[in-house]
């Protein structure tokens, strides 16, 4: 068993893709494939499913992971040791959401890339309850969380920027000629939202059940994105963050309802396996995050 093998079997467990494992190891797509599959004959068990065009870990990819994290973290630390005061190099892995991945975290990733050139940055794009699941797994050393504030043994969560959501229409919409909203106003609405599961979708659900308002219609998507698209072409409400939309509602393309989930208490956090070790790539990397998102959070305050 070779080292490369234990970095390639890192790099296709976490972008479960072999092509872009290739590129972020710089081989080519074969040569991956060839160690993996060298792989799993020495250690005679399978650590992939290909199920059709997507790759997943099987149970024994899962286990052996979490073996190889800890191997390439020791080692890692080994090398920093000696070349404390060197030129970073290594691989990060960074996942969040879709929303976090679009509007928070471009201005992080290229504060950290000025930074450290020599590191290879891994972004997943997870949805966000699936992403505690990465830090436990080890396919991610930081994720960013967009929910009520985390209480957990196993994490170490940073709160970094509170999140305002707002109910966004097209200008046109009747509600959007109201200068005051009350809850039983929105009987009778289509509402465009997240599937269930997502944090945020939980804490709608929890309001309207709460105001006992049963007369309302949805539609669930995957995507912001699209929940913005179809507010502005008229097809209903959307719930969504105030970043999500702010050019749509400057090109007045969308316009914000007069009314507010009055408990909504929601931050991007920062999270990583307690029992992780932070080398000196990830404490940078979570260094630059600090700096861009808080001053994000003091210009929202100003």
């Amino acid at each position: 068993m070779e080292l490369r093998q234990l970095y390639t079997f890192q790099t296709v467990a976490t972008t479960l893709n072999f092509s872009r494992a290739a590129e972020a190891l710089n081989y080519v797509p074969s040569n991956v494939t060839m160690q993996i599959k060298a792989l799993e004959e020495e250690l005679d068990v399978r650590l992939f499913d290909r199920l059709g065009k997507q790759l997943v870990l099987t149970t024994a990819g899962k286990r052996f992971l979490t073996h190889v994290q800890d191997i390439l973290n020791k080692l890692e630390e080994a090398r920093s040791v000696l070349h404390d005061n060197e030129i970073l190099s290594g691989t990060l892995t960074i996942s969040a959401n879709e929303v976090v991945c679009a509007y928070r975290l471009p201005d992080v990733f290229k504060l950290f890339r000025s930074r450290h050139p020599g590191v290879r940055l891994i972004f997943r794009s997870v949805p966000n309850q699936l992403l505690k699941q990465t830090l436990f797994e080890g396919t991610s050393d930081v994720a960013f969380i967009l929910d009520e504030p985390i209480r957990s043994t196993g994490l170490a969560t940073e709160p970094l920027t509170k999140e305002t959501f707002r109910f966004f229409a097209a200008p046109d919409h009747p509600l959007a000629k109201q200068h005051v909203l009350q809850l039983e106003d929105f009987h009778g609405e289509v509402f465009l939202i997240n599937e269930k599961g997502c944090p945020y979708r939980t804490m709608f659900d929890r309001t309207f059940k709460k105001g006992d308002i049963d007369r309302i219609s949805s539609l669930e998507f995957q995507s912001a994105e699209a929940i913005k698209q179809c507010a502005i072409s008229g097809i209903g409400i959307a719930f969504l963050p105030e970043i999500v939309t702010k050019v749509e509602v400057e090109r007045g393309e969308l316009v914000a309802l007069p009314w507010r989930i009055s408990d909504l208490d929601v931050y991007t956090q920062m999270s990583w396996h307690k029992d992780k070790w932070l080398s000196p790539i990830i404490l940078s990397f979570i260094e630059a995050a600090r700096e861009v998102l808080a001053k994000e959070e003091d210009n929202i305050s100003k």
